[in-house]
């Protein structure tokens, strides 16, 4: 492609998100890649949701269980094959067997459709491949873009999942009745095939990056990444920058489980049928990621620049304070999606893009394996405690649930400071070859 024609594109990005020249062709596949992992996941979110429903909401916990242990046997295996696999060839086949496997469950479904242990089966199965897919796509990320463009870039890049959020609802809502649900699983297993591709092509781009661009990272994916399978697990407990960035997502998985109950169990009790909780729950995904795609595009590479990391990371315990309160004196649907929907809001947009910038100072072995433990068995784990002390809870009603809620954000809110003042500390000497426990 000619200079003359990408320039229309080039000026584009500079003037949305800040983009240099020889940054587009890689943010661009950046952008569709996160499209379409995004979309094949969030096309069958409310069919997951409507399977936890049908489960029983008082037996949550249970699926929450169900996850954190897959999750905790999944982790290792993958950290093996990526010991063992060159990465150019690994990650694509991650997205690529997650396609085998929307296949697999449609085909269970169509044999079984009413079978309540398929359906636990996939609630459990789609949960855990939907936080390693996102890890490995973020750890890519950290792995081409340095810090400094980390924070110029992130959020645009997030934008592109967000899209693709937008638009499986979206599909829904328009063509679930004609293409019927079990269709979806195969459409949702096309979209992660498409993301395989992208993958590869974003390999390529790397290199020519890492060759032209004195800020990207200079590390290369055409190797393996050594090691066991445990290693993960390894740099976590050996880096107290790690081990921080995993108490911070463990206390932001409460927060998050804590609301998740509070509105499953007011959608139960609102709607009777399976189509309309479907429904109320893809209307907030929807109202969540429209408003959330505009702050991407537009807000968080401005928002971090001027306000730092730290900020960004300090946001969501300050909005879920308040939040609790407001659930606290009025537990009703009309509160409780719209706290929802400002907390998914500033997490997705702000939140989440400040806490994957974190992971641009540490080495590879740290990026695609340690990253790897926090985003699936730590964030499980989060989830599996954080479910069974909300069940407990539940029966005293969504009010008790906030004051939980208050709690765990007075330990938060501390945490997200110290991880950001650590993170800007650490920018001052990034990894180059240090291994992740050097960091602190």
């Amino acid at each position: 492609m000619t200079d003359a024609a990408i320039s229309p594109v080039a000026r584009l990005l500079k003037a949305v998100a800040n983009v240099e020249p020889q940054e587009v062709k890689a943010i661009v596949i950046a952008f569709i890649y996160f499209f379409f992992l995004m979309a094949s996941y969030f096309i069958l979110r409310p069919l997951r949701d409507t399977m936890g429903t049908v489960y029983g909401v008082s037996h949550l916990q249970e699926l929450f269980t169900g996850t954190f242990i897959v999750s905790f046997f999944v982790a290792p295996i993958y950290a093996g094959f990526a010991s063992r696999i060159r990465l150019a060839t690994f990650l694509p086949w991650v997205y690529g067997f997650i396609a085998l496997t929307m296949a697999g469950f449609y085909l269970l479904f169509r044999t079984s459709p009413d079978n309540r242990w398929i359906a636990a089966a996939f609630y459990v199965w789609l949960s855990t491949f939907n936080l390693l897919t996102i890890s490995v796509f973020w750890s890519m990320m950290a792995d081409i873009f340095s810090s400094t463009q980390a924070k110029r870039l992130f959020g645009f890049i997030a934008a592109g999942g967000t899209v693709g959020t937008i638009a499986a609802p979206a599909f829904i809502a328009f063509f679930v009745n004609i293409v019927g649900t079990n269709t979806l699983l195969l459409i949702s297993a096309a979209g992660f095939v498409v993301t395989a591709f992208l993958v590869r092509l974003l390999e390529k781009e790397k290199r020519k990056l890492a060759a032209r661009d004195p800020e990207a990272q200079k590390t290369s994916l055409d190797k393996k990444l050594g090691g066991s399978p445990l290693d993960g697990f390894v740099l976590l407990f050996k880096s107290p920058y790690l081990l921080m960035i995993a108490l911070f997502l463990l206390l932001m998985t409460w927060i998050s489980t804590v609301v998740y109950f509070q509105l499953a169990d007011t959608i139960s009790h609102e709607f009777a049928s399976k189509a309309a909780r479907t429904q109320a729950f893809a209307t907030i995904d929807l109202a969540v990621n429209s408003a959330a795609v505009f702050i991407q595009l537009f807000g968080t590479g401005r928002f971090i620049q001027r306000f730092g990391v730290t900020t960004g990371l300090m946001l969501n315990p300050v909005i879920m304070v308040v939040a609790f309160l407001a659930v606290a004196f009025s537990p009703v649907l009309l509160v409780l999606g719209g706290i929802q929907i400002v907390r998914r809001v500033a997490e997705y947009a702000v939140a989440k893009p400040s806490r994957d910038m974190l992971f641009t100072v540490v080495d590879q072995q740290a990026k695609y394996k340690a990253k790897n433990v926090i985003d699936t068995v730590v964030y499980r784990f989060g989830d599996v405690t954080s479910a069974w002390v909300s069940s407990a809870i539940l029966p005293f009603g969504v009010a008790g649930l906030a004051i939980f809620g208050v709690v765990i954000c007075v330990f938060w809110f501390p945490i997200a400071y110290l991880l950001g003042r650590r993170y800007e500390n650490a920018r001052g000497g990034e990894f180059v070859a240090a291994p992740a426990h050097a960091i602190h």
